[in-house]
């Protein structure tokens, strides 16, 4: 009789270890889930924005080499754009991305009517000012044949599958500011530029790794450090000896820029100091060896908008070129005005 019980009980203690080993496995694998679908960015179902089919607008172009203002069609004016502000290797639905973004910039400027810089055209070629632009001649003598055969075809092709499209807020065109690289994050618009714009808001940029200027680094001498500084604020008072504990950085950004750093005596801040020292962004740690300072930077540019290299990440992962738009531009819509 005891034989029975006790295999009895054994058998009753092996399905109570089952259930709980099972229980804390499935346990596991729903943590991971919630984790993995926290972390994800949202997909838009398929949608189709060309609605209207009216004629391309001709726009005026100041041509900053030629010193003459143009008058182009606006579709053939942003396959220049297109071609010299992203990389051509890039998916085709960042490309796509990006010819919004372009083709907003644009509008944005007409509807505003903000002309200056550019002698009263509509846009520049000036890419510190506007946007940069190749004409169709110059990509051919620069970039060659084989380019013009393949690339350049499918730069055309992110414009043309595009034709008219633009970002809106409150049914207006948005100031679709972009930039290289990210270091994982975004930043607010007023963080950088003071204005703030509710739809140039901080947000995570997953995808950055894989650029190559993701993480860079950037080393000087003490001295050189103080007087690069002190020729702008001939005010500052530091100790070379002491540079080490006289160099503080204060507070980020959201998005983890550089918001204020003490030198000594004053305060500057971080778009100061990448300003100066010419860094790629104004992320940055320091440490010191002997007489250098040796300052790692993440990404690349100011920091606000579309990440490029956050664009084609996503591309990457499958997102079509309007999830993208609606991640780094907060808020906003589609819609097709040509």
């Amino acid at each position: 009789m005891k034989k029975p019980f006790i295999f009895i009980l054994l058998l009753s203690f092996s399905v109570v270890i089952v259930s709980v080993v099972s229980s804390l496995l499935l346990y596991s694998d729903i943590d991971e889930t919630k984790e993995s679908v926290k972390n994800k960015i949202k997909k838009t179902q398929e949608i189709t924005y060309e609605k209207i089919d009216k004629d391309d607008p001709i726009i005026n172009v100041y041509d900053v080499d030629e010193n003459k203002i143009k008058k182009m069609n606006m579709e053939e004016y942003l396959y220049g754009v297109l071609s010299s502000e992203m990389p051509s290797t890039f998916d085709e639905e960042a490309l796509k991305a990006q010819a919004v973004a372009a083709r907003t910039y644009v509008i944005y400027k007409i509807e505003n009517n903000i002309k200056s810089g550019h002698k009263g055209a509509d846009i520049c070629t000036n890419s510190s000012h506007c946007q940069a632009y190749t004409s169709y001649e110059n990509l051919k003598n620069i970039k060659g044949k084989d380019w013009m055969d393949s690339d350049y075809v499918k730069v055309k092709k992110a414009i043309d599958e595009t034709r008219g499209q633009i970002l809106t807020y409150n049914d207006k065109a948005i100031l679709p500011l972009y930039f290289s690289t990210s270091s994982g994050k975004t930043e607010n618009s007023e963080d950088v530029f003071s204005t703030k714009y509710p739809y140039l808001v901080s947000v995570d940029s997953p995808y950055e790794k894989q650029s190559p200027k993701y993480i860079t680094t950037y080393s000087i001498e003490k001295s050189k450090f103080i007087k690069y500084i002190k020729n702008l604020y001939p005010q500052l008072s530091v100790s070379l000896s002491q540079l080490n504990n006289q160099v503080n950085i204060e507070s980020r950004t959201e998005g983890g820029c550089v918001k204020i750093i003490r030198i000594g005596n004053i305060k500057l801040s971080g778009i100061q100091i990448r300003k100066i020292l010419n860094l790629n962004s104004a992320n940055f740690t320091i440490d010191y060896s002997g007489n250098e300072m040796k300052f790692t930077i993440k990404g690349y540019g100011h920091g606000v908008g579309m990440s490029q290299w956050g664009a084609q990440g996503m591309a990457q992962k499958g997102y079509k070129y309007y999830d993208i738009l609606f991640h780094y531009f907060k808020d906003t819509n589609i819609k097709d005005i040509y």
